[in-house]
């Protein structure tokens, strides 16, 4: 089949040169009803925005175009089954986890997770056992799982449902998932794992293997973080029969919009054809353009460039300061970075030459001449929190339901049990999860992390944290 081939998008196309007579929704009626400032700006992606009108089927019952670009997007990953999401990874970590899990269930689960995860794990009623992954000085952060591990969790709990892993994580870094699902699916449960960072290992060498080449059984991909789709375009794919199709199907329709926005669907069927019809030359140009970049960050002796599996993920690590300052500096001449941790900064690219390369290291030296009149940076950098190898949070998900929550000051939380996740973002990955047992490493992270610029997805942090009262 030709990959450039785009059933969905080419629909909504030859719905507009139609120039229907709209007497449905949305209101903007293809943009004709709209912001006279804003028009000029939207025009072409609102002729796109349509609803469930003759030609366009339908996300939650798709028979027509929908299920013809998932079934063209299925073949391309080798799935058995690939569905469209419209409310990022988010909903399809959701959904695996939800139709394996029932309340009180065991799941073996990744620590430094999504925030997803855990927000799925307390919907299902699941019981999750956590293993942190092996902290590794190449990356400097806890980014190695074993096969190992996963093999001791599902000994000490036999019955556990499923494992559910990141991989990659956010800053490109993968390990023998291949080895582990084998260790895995010898229990016969299912491996689910959050790609999220990895839709374009699909394309091979140089990247790492995908994940449903290494044999997980469910896999949620974000297309907007690695693949030109739009923001909260993302796939779920299913293969083998670990996994109930019934109960994703249930769950989907359940946590996603019952009014799917088109252009969404349509970027998803868009960026399947540019990864399928993504060749030799256009890898040459990449890899070439990858290393100027990296060869021009590694002239400045303000950080260390560490690579990683992924070549499109690029980590300075700071020589003085911290990761948040040096990304406000980066920022301030126009160089903006994807994160940054107390010693780290993220660069992602993407999947062709991005940016002009003169222009790049102008901005390069604009900071370094800045920076030479400035040259007191001390270097803050604290330990990690180092979290337990195999961790169960100190009650169930039901019972801190019916428990009472109260705020106390963070220098009185010590010995308190969490009642809501610590989340600094990006990444979106819980420092504390809801139910678990604070401690003054805990506190004394999160208070390092404040004065460093980092920010936090929770509200009334300065007065201090939501506890489980009287427990």
């Amino acid at each position: 089949m030709d990959p450039t081939y785009m059933p969905l998008y080419e629909a909504l196309k030859r719905n507009i040169e139609r120039n229907p007579l709209s007497f449905h929704v949305p209101g903007h009626k293809y943009g004709t009803v709209f912001n006279k400032q804003a028009y000029e700006t939207y025009q072409s992606i609102l002729q796109l925005d349509a609803t469930e009108v003759e030609g366009l089927d339908d996300l939650h019952a798709p028979e027509g175009v929908i299920e013809e670009a998932q079934q063209i997007a299925s073949d391309f990953f080798n799935s058995d089954h690939t569905f469209f999401l419209v409310n990022g990874t988010t909903v399809g970590n959701m959904a695996m986890i939800l139709s394996v899990c029932h309340p009180g269930d065991e799941i073996i689960v990744q620590r430094n997770c999504h925030k997803s995860v855990l927000n799925a794990l307390e919907l299902s009623g699941a019981s999750p056992v956590f293993i942190s992954p092996r902290y590794e000085r190449k990356t400097g952060r806890h980014s190695q799982v074993s096969a190992e591990d996963v093999e001791q969790a599902l000994k000490n709990h036999p019955d556990s449902k499923a494992v559910f892993l990141t991989y990659p994580d956010y800053f490109g870094r993968t390990y023998d998932l291949e080895k582990i699902a084998e260790v895995v699916h010898s229990s016969r449960i299912p491996l689910l794992v959050d790609e999220a960072h990895g839709v374009h290992f699909q394309l091979g060498k140089p990247f790492p293997k995908a994940a449903l080449t290494a044999g997980a059984d469910g896999v949620a991909q974000s297309a907007h973080k690695m693949a030109p789709a739009m923001t909260m375009a993302s796939f779920l794919h299913v293969q083998g029969d670990r996994i109930d199709l019934t109960r994703v199907r249930h769950y989907l329709q359940m946590l996603q919009s019952s009014s799917p926005s088109y252009p969404l669907m349509a970027s998803l069927d868009v960026a399947r054809a540019y990864l399928a019809s993504w060749n030799s030359l256009d890898k040459k140009e990449l890899l070439s353009f990858l290393e100027q970049v990296n060869s021009l960050f590694r002239s400045y002796d303000y950080w260390d460039v560490k690579t990683t599996n992924d070549p499109l993920k690029l980590t300075l690590e700071v020589r003085g300061g911290t990761g948040f300052e040096w990304a406000d500096a980066l920022d301030a001449v126009g160089i903006v970075p994807e994160l940054a941790t107390t010693n780290q900064i993220l660069l992602v690219f993407g999947l062709a030459p991005s940016m002009d390369l003169m222009l790049l290291k102008e901005l390069l030296n604009t900071l370094d001449s800045q920076l030479k009149k400035h040259t007191n940076r001390a270097t803050i950098i604290e330990d990690q929190v180092h979290f337990p190898a195999v961790q169960k949070l100190e009650y169930s998900y039901s019972f801190m339901q019916r428990m009472a929550v109260v705020r106390v000051d963070w220098q009185e939380a010590a010995g308190c049990v969490a009642a809501e996740a610590i989340i600094p973002y990006p990444p979106g990955i819980p420092l504390v999860m809801k139910g678990e047992r604070l401690d003054k490493q805990h506190i004394a992270q999160v208070h390092a992390l404040v004065s460093q610029g980092a920010r936090f997805q929770n509200t009334g942090m300065e007065q201090g944290v939501l506890v489980f009262k009287g427990e």
